[in-house]
C-alpha cells in the first residue's frame, strides 16, 4: 500500500512539474532593468501569463549596477546592458555582455567595454547580431561596437562626438544623445539628440559596425522639442519621434533608397487643458502598425493614437499609467498586453490592448520591483 502511495504521489508530482514547465513554455519572458547602484541593481526574469496578463518573477540577476538600458541579440544567445557604478558621473559607463539561458532568464557575464561617455542611456543590436549602437545622454555622443561570435563586445569601432545646441538654455547648451535605432532594411542608423532637436543619420557597415554621416546627415525638429526616443513603423515606410521638452510626437516618412526622413506631423502627448510640469519618455507600436502609444512623466499617463495609412496620428485615449514617472513601454508580440515601467513608481504595470481601437485596460496589481528602466520581451 505504501508503494502504490508513493507512486501517486510521484506520478501527481511529474504531472504538476510538467504542467508548470509547458506553461512556462508558451509564456513570453520579460528581462527588466532596475535602474539603482550597489546590491539595488539588476535584472529581472519575469514571465508574463498570455490569457490573464499575469507577471511572475522567476530570476533575478544582481550585480548589475545602474543597468539603465538592456539590448538582446536577434537569436536571443547575448543581451548587453549598461553598467555604471556611478551613473553621469565624471568616468565613462560600461557596456556589460552576458550569455543569455532565453528559457530561464539566467545571465553569465562575458565582458565590459567603455561607453567612452557618461548617462550611457540607449543600446541597440542590428538585425545581424553583430553590432552593437550606442548612445550617450550627458556627453552628448555615439558609438558602434563589434558583437564576436562568443557574444563579447569590442572596443569601440566608431566613435562620434556631437556638437552644438538648440533654444532651451537650461536643457540644450549641448548635445544629449538619447537613442540610437535602426532602418527596418538595417542600412541606416538614426540617433536622436535631445539637446541638438536634431535626428542624426549615419550608415551602418554591417560587416565591420563602423557608421558614417548618410546623405542627410540630420533632420530638425521642432524648436525646443527634446527628440527623446525613435521607432519605426512595422512596415517600414514612417519613423516616429517622440519630443521629451514638448511632449509631442513628430511623425517622418522615411525613404528607403537614401535613408531621407520628410516630417509630416508633430502632436501633442498630453490633454489640452493640463498645466502642469511634464516630460515624454517612451513611444512604441502595435506590432500590426495600426495603433501608437507614448509616456507622460509628470501627467503619468500613456498617450493613445490610431495611425492612419499614410502614417499621421490620431488621439484615442490618454490614460493613467498606474504609477509615477512612467519610463519604458514594451508590447508582446500578439498584440495583446502593454507593459508599463514606471521607474520612481517602482512598478510593472501591465494593459490589455483593445485589438479593435487600441484602448488600455489595466489588468491585476502592478508588479513590484525596483526602479524598472527597461524592458525586453524575449518571445
Amino acid at each position: 500500500m505504501r508503494h502504490i502511495l508513493r507512486c501517486v504521489v510521484l506520478l501527481n508530482l511529474l504531472f504538476t512539474a510538467g504542467g508548470r514547465s509547458m506553461i512556462q513554455a508558451n509564456e513570453p519572458l520579460l528581462l527588466v532593468s532596475s535602474f539603482a547602484p550597489g546590491a539595488q541593481g539588476g535584472i529581472e526574469a519575469i514571465h508574463l501569463n498570455p490569457a490573464t496578463g499575469t507577471l511572475t518573477s522567476v530570476h533575478r540577476t544582481t550585480g548589475i549596477e545602474n543597468p539603465f538600458y538592456l539590448a538582446v541579440t536577434p537569436d536571443r544567445k547575448f543581451l548587453y546592458s549598461i553598467f555604471a557604478p556611478t551613473f553621469g558621473g565624471t568616468e565613462p559607463e560600461q557596456i556589460a555582455a552576458f550569455s543569455l539561458d532565453a528559457a530561464a532568464g539566467t545571465l553569465m557575464p562575458l565582458n565590459r567595454q567603455t561607453t567612452r561617455g557618461t548617462a550611457s542611456c540607449f543600446l541597440e543590436v542590428d538585425a545581424t547580431g553583430k553590432s552593437l549602437l550606442l548612445a550617450n545622454y550627458s556627453s552628448g555622443s555615439v558609438a558602434s561596437y563589434r558583437i564576436l561570435p562568443d557574444g563579447t563586445v569590442s572596443e569601440p569601432v566608431t566613435f562620434i562626438q556631437h556638437t552644438g545646441s538648440s533654444v532651451d538654455s537650461s536643457r540644450q547648451r549641448e548635445p544629449h544623445a538619447h537613442c540610437f535605432v535602426l532602418s527596418p532594411d538595417n542600412r541606416f542608423a538614426y540617433a536622436a539628440d535631445l539637446g541638438l532637436d536634431q535626428i542624426v543619420c549615419y550608415e551602418l557597415n554591417t560587416e565591420t559596425a563602423v557608421l558614417q554621416p548618410a546623405p542627410q546627415p540630420f533632420v530638425r525638429t521642432v524648436p525646443g522639442a527634446g527628440p527623446r526616443h525613435l521607432t519605426f513603423h512595422p512596415k517600414g515606410q514612417f519613423l516616429y519621434a517622440i519630443n521629451e521638452l514638448k511632449n509631442s510626437v513628430s511623425v517622418f516618412r522615411f525613404l528607403p533608397e537614401s535613408g531621407m526622413l520628410i516630417e509630416r506631423q508633430t502632436i501633442s502627448t498630453l490633454p489640452s487643458d493640463f498645466s502642469g510640469t511634464s516630460y515624454c519618455a517612451d513611444v512604441r507600436i502595435s506590432p500590426d502598425g495600426r495603433f501608437l502609444y507614448g509616456t507622460n512623466r509628470g501627467h503619468d499617463s500613456i498617450a493613445v493614437y490610431q495611425i492612419a495609412e499614410d502614417g499621421l496620428l490620431s488621439v484615442v485615449e490618454i490614460v493613467p499609467s498606474r504609477g509615477k514617472g512612467p519610463q519604458n513601454l514594451a508590447i508582446s508580440s500578439d498584440g495583446q498586453w502593454l507593459l508599463c515601467a514606471n521607474m520612481p513608481g517602482n512598478n510593472l504595470a501591465v494593459f490589455r490592448i483593445n485589438a479593435a481601437d487600441g484602448r488600455l485596460t489595466a489588468t491585476g496589481t502592478p508588479l513590484e520591483i525596483v526602479s524598472p528602466s527597461c524592458i525586453r520581451i524575449l518571445n
